[in-house]
């Protein structure tokens, strides 16, 4: 609650923000996403074996370890890859964020596309189901209530 909390008072355009986690002596092979509207941040949490650069990450010729506590900022249209050759689990919070030079109109229009693959009623002719579509969507926007215990 407290880290939702967070991100969502911070005002950071994101588009998604979650936890990942990285198990020992694995990697995750060069790709690329395709995606230059969004920039990938990693903020680490904790990293095993922190400054013996055994959690790295490499972003077309550029190689960094995860350092806890410091964020990196990337373009995931670059072939990237990460590995983890410690052995304990690497934590980071990832935020995937609107390219700042994008407009509000193109975010708003990204945003749509998005939209209409988590919500394909969006899309429909029939203005029932759009309906619906919008309610969807405003319940999964919805920033959940978090009920305090009595105490």
């Amino acid at each position: 609650p407290k880290a939702a909390t967070a991100v969502q008072e911070c005002g950071v355009p994101a588009v998604e923000v979650f936890f990942a986690s990285m198990k020992p002596h694995t990697d995750i092979k060069m790709h690329s996403d395709f995606t230059n509207f969004v920039l990938t941040s990693h903020l680490a949490l904790e990293i095993p074996e922190n400054g013996n650069n055994k959690c790295r990450l490499s972003v077309g010729d550029d190689t960094r370890e995860w350092l806890n506590g410091e964020v990196m900022l990337f373009d995931t249209s670059i072939m990237h890859d990460a590995i983890n050759e410690s052995d304990g689990m690497r934590y980071i919070l990832m935020m995937r964020l609107w390219h700042p030079s994008l407009t509000e109109t193109e975010r708003n229009a990204l945003q749509f596309i998005y939209d209409c693959l988590e919500v394909p009623e969006l899309l429909s002719t029939r203005p029932d189901e759009v309906l619906m579509g919008d309610a969807k969507l405003a319940a999964l926007r919805a920033f959940p209530e978090i009920k305090k215990k009595a105490s």
